[in-house]
């Protein structure tokens, strides 16, 4: 069955894959709890969090009422919560979820890739903050789905960046990089081209290999890479620029 962002599906059936409970990195200049869902429709190579491709549940993975206990016993020392995945948009309970964390006093940050378009139109009045994947250079249809791991994910990308760009919803985005499926010269066309768009913070994330990840056919980036120069002028396009690296 189709999902239906149309029909307000109750947070308790939420399929909660992990929790963080309590991190500064996940929402930029806020303590934030990050909840990690079930399910991705795109297969990219370099994924950190494979296993929860899969919108299957597994016996033990938290529920919604462990949140809610979270956000009460963290009250006044979390600023938010973040939705991450997987594809955090593919759960059709992710919108009465965040309208209850919105309602327990906390902001809301989402990551997402942009592979759900209507539904992330649908949420834009309700979050406060977006992390969003950019997979490659805009204006390669072909590499950035080769990327993605699937059809029409450039696409997909692009009516939701201009969702959020025209939404007034704070954005980072953000790219995961790696020299074997992203030259600098494109991470520099990346950037220009999100600049040109009125984007002002960008992070560029360079690959590490996670935990589980044993079938990964990526070697590790040198410390060297991405070049002083490529660093530079990413600095110089935005007002807010981070790498991040490990």
């Amino acid at each position: 069955m189709p999902l239906n962002f149309d029909v307000l599906t109750p947070a308790a059936a939420l399929r909660i894959a992990a929790v963080t409970p309590f991190t500064s990195l996940d929402y930029p200049g806020k303590l934030s709890a990050v909840v990690f869902l079930h399910g991705c429709p795109w297969r990219c190579s370099y994924c950190h969090n494979r296993w929860m491709r899969s919108r299957r549940s597994e016996e033990g993975d938290p529920k919604w009422s462990d949140i809610e206990q979270l956000m009460q016993k963290r009250k006044g020392l979390l600023d938010a919560v973040v939705f991450s995945g997987g594809e955090p948009c593919m759960d059709p309970a992710l919108p009465a979820a965040v309208r209850l964390v919105r309602d327990a006093g906390y902001a809301v940050g989402l990551h997402t890739s942009g592979a759900y378009p209507r539904r992330l139109r649908e949420l834009t009045g309700l979050i406060d903050w977006v992390g969003l994947d950019v997979k490659g250079n805009p204006e390669d249809p072909r590499a950035y789905d080769a990327i993605a791991g699937i059809e029409g994910a450039h696409k997909a990308f692009l009516e939701s960046f201009e969702i959020l760009r025209t939404s007034g919803v704070a954005l980072e985005a953000r790219t995961t990089a790696h020299p074997d499926y992203l030259s600098e010269a494109e991470i520099l066309t990346t950037a220009h081209w999100l600049k040109e768009r009125g984007v002002d913070t960008y992070a560029l994330q360079i690959f590490r290999k996670a935990p589980g990840m044993d079938d990964c056919r990526f070697d590790p980036v040198p410390e060297t890479w991405p070049s002083s120069e490529t660093l530079q002028s990413l600095k110089s396009l935005f007002a807010h620029f981070t790498l991040r690296r490990g």
